[in-house]
């Protein structure tokens, strides 16, 4: 799937400078990969404090077995 898309090249030197990438594609393909990364992560961050446990459940009682 080949796609042109309309990229600042002032953007993709600085990336593919600092990035030490060879070729424009590494440094597109190296940035797309941080930023889905970063989106899983945010997702994981986002079910933080929505998972409900049984308050019934006694986890002082797991310690006291030795």
């Amino acid at each position: 799937m080949a796609t042109n898309p309309d990229l600042d090249a002032k953007l993709i030197e600085a990336a593919q400078k600092l990035g030490r990438h060879k070729t424009k594609r590494q440094a597109v393909n190296r940035a797309l990969d941080q930023y889905v990364r970063w989106l899983r992560q945010q997702a994981i961050l986002d079910d933080f404090c929505t998972i409900h446990y049984d308050p019934r459940y006694d986890y002082k009682k797991q310690r006291r077995v030795a």
